[in-house]
């Protein structure tokens, strides 16, 4: 059964860690990892500063081929980085792995990773192959997937689910947007209005769900 796990590592036992020499006071979050046979080229957040190039804050790891700024909201700077697959890291025995990435956020204090795999098994090897590699991390969730779904959930098509999430995730529904139906539609695949058609029918049965729950029995 699939298998999901939350573990730390030290600040400075990850490339983007060295961030907080300069700004000890932001907070570095993964927004997505493309896997693909000789790169990993993932977007992060950095949050919680103000500087004229933030791309500076980052001092010269081994672990990291480049870094440039995609954009900026006040304090708050979306990247991408390129990492180096012969710099061994959590990075590269996840993929090494095959193991999902989820969610990986980091502070001057530690990293957070949450991860999937196919089951537990999947997450021993990974431990273990941290442990071979000398990657100090310690796991503080471990739990198995449950098949059931909401009532919401099960109104929703894989396709429309996919959207409203990735949407949610991007601030699509923050005020101001922090992405376009254009954006979504560039990670998903899909043209902009494919992109509005899902949002749309998904958030009408949504609230076709939420409000026949709602409605008094006759």
């Amino acid at each position: 059964m699939a298998t999901e796990a939350t573990f730390t590592v030290p600040s400075d036992q990850f490339p983007l860690g060295t961030v907080f020499e300069q700004l000890p006071g932001v907070t570095v979050e993964l927004e997505r990892i493309i896997p693909a046979q000789d790169v990993v080229i993932p977007y992060f957040w950095v949050r919680g500063t103000e500087v004229d190039d933030i791309e500076d804050a980052f001092l010269d790891h081994p672990g990291v081929e480049n870094i440039q700024l995609v954009d900026s909201v006040t304090d708050q700077y979306l990247l991408r980085v390129e990492w180096s697959l012969e710099y061994e890291d959590v990075l590269t025995t996840l993929t090494e792995t095959k193991i999902a990435l989820i969610e990986a956020v980091g502070t001057n204090q530690q990293w957070t990773f949450d991860i999937r795999g196919d089951d537990r098994r999947d997450i021993a090897s990974f431990q273990e192959r941290c442990r071979e590699l000398d990657i100090p991390i310690t796991l503080t969730k471990l739990h198995a997937l449950t098949p059931l779904k909401s009532k919401t959930e099960a109104a929703l098509t894989d396709t429309q689910q996919e959207a409203l999430v990735l949407a949610y995730e991007r601030g699509y529904f923050n005020t101001p947007r922090d992405v376009t139906m254009a954006d979504l539609g560039g990670e998903l695949g899909i043209s902009q209005q494919a992109v509005a058609s899902r949002l749309r029918r998904g958030i009408s049965s949504i609230l076709a769900e939420t409000l026949s729950e709602l409605r008094p029995p006759e």
